[in-house]
């Protein structure tokens, strides 16, 4: 077996480890606030998130993919190719390490800056300062700033529209059946725009811009009124008090956290795959060319990892997100679910690795300023934080450490 092969077999092996770090962690970003307001159980949450999880990474994942394998360093500028393999190699063990301790302390950190750091960290040591492409760091770190903000401006848009004209009017029942349809088509519009215009088999289906625009149009139109009549039966009475409306929004909890867990496994497996992509280009061809195929095997590994990863450890972020930062509802934690989802799969068919984590957590600290500065935990927040600021000096340092000691063992 040559060596790239061999590297390849170990490089899986460290995918499979960082996709079940990650899953373990991200399942929180997913499900947390669908637990948190008790829409769901645990156990739920666990099977539905690792079902969704992997369908998004095998569907969904391939476009962010090629932004983490090639876009944080410039191979061209590392001759060997060994010293590159056993680079991303480092990588996938350091980000793997951070996150798993992170799961273990119930502290939600993210896998992207936990794999971009370690990237940027071995391509450092081996070829200096100008291997790393700051330019397209600089954007990345700008959507790390972008979507815990962007999150929490939608999450806060989306409750206070809920609980004015909801919530605080005095025929809210006959409100919740006039905006929860509409709401439920704008959460099918999204997930409907991005299998038909952003994915593989929508690029398949050859359709343009406008065409896309019609068929998720249409769909949407569906989701509405056939929203209207569910709705309808779920609340036959225009007498029953407020928590019937709660009762409905639980019922879309559950469909928006399976939106935010289909998302997350887009986004994030990349964080897993995209080293090993990289290192399967090189395998194959000799260089890591501009443009790497994907294999969907890569993606299905990916994808199982993550969701043994949410099924063994998934519980221990979730506390932290769903309970801790604020108190929620269903109608707040469908707000939560609609603004993180909407940030990490709109990113995704960008080919942004955005943080699904910040996401999550941005969406959550927004409902909570919705009902003041006093509804939001600001310590448990700041820990939080925390550790997203130490993720990448971190696990940029522990890449180097674990890159210095592979290189001095296979070389």
């Amino acid at each position: 077996m040559e060596t790239p092969f061999i590297f390849l077999a170990l490089t899986v092996l460290g995918g499979v480890f960082m996709a079940f770090s990650l899953g373990a962690n991200d399942v929180a970003n997913s499900m947390a606030s669908a637990v948190g307001a008790r829409a769901i159980t645990v156990r739920q949450a666990v099977l539905i998130a690792a079902v969704l999880n992997f369908v998004g990474a095998v569907f969904l994942g391939s476009h962010v993919t090629a932004t983490i394998s090639r876009g944080i360093i410039n191979p061209e500028m590392i001759p060997d190719q060994q010293i590159l393999l056993i680079g991303m190699l480092a990588a996938l063990l350091s980000a793997s390490l951070w996150v798993l301790a992170a799961t273990l302390t119930g502290l939600p950190v993210s896998s992207t800056h936990s794999i971009v750091g370690s990237i940027m960290g071995f391509g450092f040591v081996a070829g200096g300062p100008e291997v790393v492409n700051w330019g397209k760091m600089g954007g990345i770190v700008l959507s790390w700033i972008i979507s815990p903000f962007f999150g929490a401006l939608v999450a806060w848009v989306v409750f206070v529209h809920i609980r004015r004209f909801i919530l605080e009017l005095p025929h809210f029942i006959a409100q919740a059946r006039k905006w929860a349809p509409v709401w439920l088509a704008l959460t099918v519009a999204l997930v409907a725009m991005s299998f038909v215009y952003k994915t593989p088999f929508g690029k398949r289906l050859g359709l343009g811009l406008f065409s896309s625009l019609g068929i998720t149009g249409a769909i949407s139109f569906l989701a509405w009124w056939g929203g209207r009549a569910v709705v309808r039966r779920i609340l036959p009475d225009v007498e029953r008090g407020p928590e019937a409306v709660e009762e409905l929004f639980r019922k879309m909890q559950v469909g928006t956290s399976c939106y935010v867990a289909l998302s997350q496994g887009a986004n994030d497996v990349a964080n897993a795959i995209g080293p090993v992509a990289a290192i399967w280009g090189i395998a194959q061809s000799g260089a890591l060319t501009g443009v790497t195929e994907v294999p969907t095997w890569l993606l299905v590994v990916g994808g199982l990892g993550i969701a043994v990863g949410i099924s063994l450890l998934g519980y221990k972020v979730m506390g932290t997100v769903g309970e801790k930062i604020t108190v929620l509802t269903n109608t707040r934690g469908f707000a939560v679910d609609f603004g993180a989802a909407t940030t990490v799969l709109l990113a995704s068919n960008l080919g942004m690795p955005v943080s699904t984590t910040h996401a999550a957590v941005g969406s959550v600290v927004g409902v909570g300023l919705a009902r003041g500065f006093a509804a939001v935990d600001f310590r448990v927040l700041g820990k939080v934080v925390l550790y997203w600021v130490l993720t990448v000096p971190i696990a940029a340092f522990t890449s180097i450490v674990i890159f210095q000691l592979l290189k001095w063992f296979a070389l």
